[in-house]
């Protein structure tokens, strides 16, 4: 059974890895679809830190994922369509958007699953930048050297 997930998978962390690993149980072959940078602003209010060709590489690298694809397009038919994906799951925050209305209508029609799966409540990307500005905002301003040698002084 191919199981298929999406997804920005930005700053990868344990929450990703517990999805991904979840995946695994559904079916013996698991396909990642990422979103590419323009998908990301169309939903979300930033892009992503990481680029999408390293989030892909870094996703590739996980044993509990077999295949990784990029998405260009806020549309999820085409990819479940030409995977023949029996089951798709998606994260908590699923909404009704007419993107996922579609993929669902779909889905139903050819007898397929969506799994719907609560998040890993250790970390989120959000929750890792946040950390990082807050950081960042404790510790002032400082001072850079482009010259290792300054350093020494």
């Amino acid at each position: 059974m191919l199981v298929y997930t999406v997804g920005t998978f930005d700053m990868l962390h344990v929450g990703h890895l517990a999805l991904l690993e979840q995946c695994r149980t559904f079916g013996d072959e698991v396909v990642v679809g990422v979103a590419s940078d323009n998908v990301v602003v169309s939903y979300k209010p930033n892009v992503p830190v990481i680029p999408l060709n390293q989030r892909l590489e870094m996703l590739k690298a996980l044993r509990c994922v077999d295949r990784v694809r990029p998405y260009y397009e806020l549309e999820y038919v085409s990819a479940c369509r030409e995977l023949n994906v029996d089951v798709f799951v998606v994260g908590e925050d699923w909404g009704r958007k007419p993107h996922n209305l579609a993929v669902e209508s779909y889905l139903k029609s050819e007898g397929k699953q969506i799994i719907q799966i609560l998040y890993n409540p250790r970390t989120s990307s959000t929750a890792i930048k946040k950390n990082v500005v807050a950081q960042k905002l404790r510790s002032g301003p400082r001072i850079q050297h482009n010259n290792p040698s300054a350093i020494a002084s």
